[in-house]
């Protein structure tokens, strides 16, 4: 499934409603893209959407080539649009191509499609083999608190940003048509993951449910 059939749109939309489903979207890719090693050669972006995460860290790494891993030719073409020459793409899922030796690689709000937490892990690791030395991970998901009380607060604000842009009815629905493909791992157990595949970890940024993670290889 394409990234805009699961989120309901057109794919045309998708710049300008992504905004109207993730709270604190542009915040979050600027975090994420300003932890990038300004050094880095060569970036991975795992699951790419339209390319407004790699956009930000070519500012950062201004000699870096992209290398897009996974996503649909339709969206990836949008990607191509904004990034130009500065990014190769690889269709198919990133949880089978093979990822190239790189600097960096990122993720925005890509990860939650893994359906297992083995499947997660095993991603993990292919991912620090990918890395060269000092080589960083940066992820920006949604990684709710582990504590009920807690994710059940935090699925309120969201559906407090969602009704901002939609109905209550609409906003139900859209979270009922995300929850086929979701899987919210919550940060804790995201955390360990990464680190039981070798990586040392830091938490960049956190509101709600939403967070952006650093780790290093």
């Amino acid at each position: 499934m394409g990234v805009a059939t699961h989120l309901g749109i057109k794919l045309s939309e998708y710049d300008s409603r992504i905004r109207t489903f993730i709270p604190h979207y542009e915040e979050m890719l600027d975090v994420a893209a300003a932890a990038v090693p300004s050094g880095a050669r060569t970036i991975v972006d795992l699951g790419i959407g339209t390319g407004a995460l790699s956009a930000r860290c070519v500012q950062t790494a201004r000699g870096a080539r992209v290398v897009s891993v996974g996503g649909t030719p339709e969206i990836l073409t949008m990607a191509g649009r904004r990034l130009g020459t500065r990014a190769t793409f690889v269709t198919g899922s990133f949880l089978r191509a093979p990822l190239p030796a790189c600097d960096a690689v990122v993720a925005s709000f890509a990860l939650h499609h893994v359906r297992t937490r083995p499947a997660k892990a095993a991603l993990f690791r292919r991912i620090r083999r990918a890395l060269r030395p000092r080589g960083l991970f940066i992820s920006v998901d949604s990684c709710p608190g582990a504590e009920p009380s807690v994710w059940r607060a935090q699925l309120g604000e969201w559906q407090a940003h969602l009704r901002k842009a939609y109905s209550a009815p609409e906003a139900a629905a859209i979270f009922k048509s995300w929850s086929h493909e979701d899987v919210y791992v919550p940060l804790d157990a995201e955390l360990a993951l990464m680190r039981s595949a070798g990586f040392r970890t830091e938490l960049l940024w956190r509101r709600g449910a939403f967070s952006v993670t650093r780790a290093a290889r």
